[in-house]
């Protein structure tokens, strides 16, 4: 199984030349790329081609996808990016409404559609908000797949779980539109605080063993992403990640 492993997680962790290096000795053949890194695609593509990393899937924010596809599209085709998942919705912009989220889901829709003409797949990518019930009882997440049906999945699947969900009913829910996934942990409740509560994959609550059992044989997933949002070290979370995820 490659692992892609989410860049976002070493921002705090320069110059991306040692990060690159440091990922290709660990083993990873993958790294995702996220939007506050584009602004120097030719640095990503040289570091690329010197660690023969892949880029297959990146994060792009709705607005550099709505208000300047033509660059986006040029950094994912210069990049060799194959999937694009749109990451996040600031809180002051989610809707309190099914019908406002069903009107976001036809947004991202939309994006998807221009993506698909360049033969590039698209997907949102969650957190934990979209799984808090509207007034009506609905979940966003629900919501935005359904209103959107050719609209790919990259669960991050931790966040199903703070969201106070179990992954294993999600996998099962919507193992057709699940492509990707975040592979990432969380501590036992009042642990690792200076980290926002995140931890190296393995290490934490979430059975990563049941559930990667479940995504190989119920899914088409083909990118597994391993993440940490506040790492204290961003190599050792890479390498122990790795290391522990060979065992499952």
């Amino acid at each position: 199984m490659d692992l892609s492993f989410q860049l976002y997680s070493a921002r705090n962790f320069q110059p991306w030349s040692k990060v690159f290096a440091a990922l290709a000795d660990y083993g990873y053949a993958q790294v995702e790329g996220f939007g506050g890194m584009f602004d120097q695609p030719d640095q990503l593509a040289e570091l690329l081609k010197a660690t023969g990393l892949r880029m297959d899937s990146a994060h792009f924010g709705l607005d550099q996808l709505e208000d300047d596809f033509d660059n986006s599209l040029a950094i994912i085709k210069q990049l060799g990016i194959k999937s694009v998942f749109c990451p996040y919705l600031d809180e002051a912009e989610r809707p309190n409404s099914a019908a406002g989220w069903e009107t976001f889901a036809q947004r991202l829709a939309s994006i998807g559609d221009k993506l698909a003409s360049n033969h590039i797949a698209f997907g949102w990518h969650n957190h934990d908000f979209e799984f808090k019930a509207l007034d009506d009882g609905q979940l966003p997440m629900d919501i935005i797949l359904q209103s959107a049906p050719t609209l790919e999945w990259e669960a991050d699947i931790a966040w199903v779980h703070v969201g106070g969900h179990n992954p294993l009913d999600w996998i099962e829910k919507y193992k057709d539109r699940m492509t990707a996934i975040h592979v990432k942990d969380r501590a036992p409740e009042g642990e690792n605080l200076d980290q926002d509560g995140w931890c190296d994959v393995g290490d934490g609550v979430l059975n990563w063993q049941e559930i990667l059992d479940a995504v190989r044989s119920k899914t088409n997933v083909k990118i597994f992403c391993v993440e940490h949002d506040n790492p204290a070290d961003a190599f050792a979370f890479a390498q122990n990640s790795f290391n522990n995820i060979q065992k499952f």
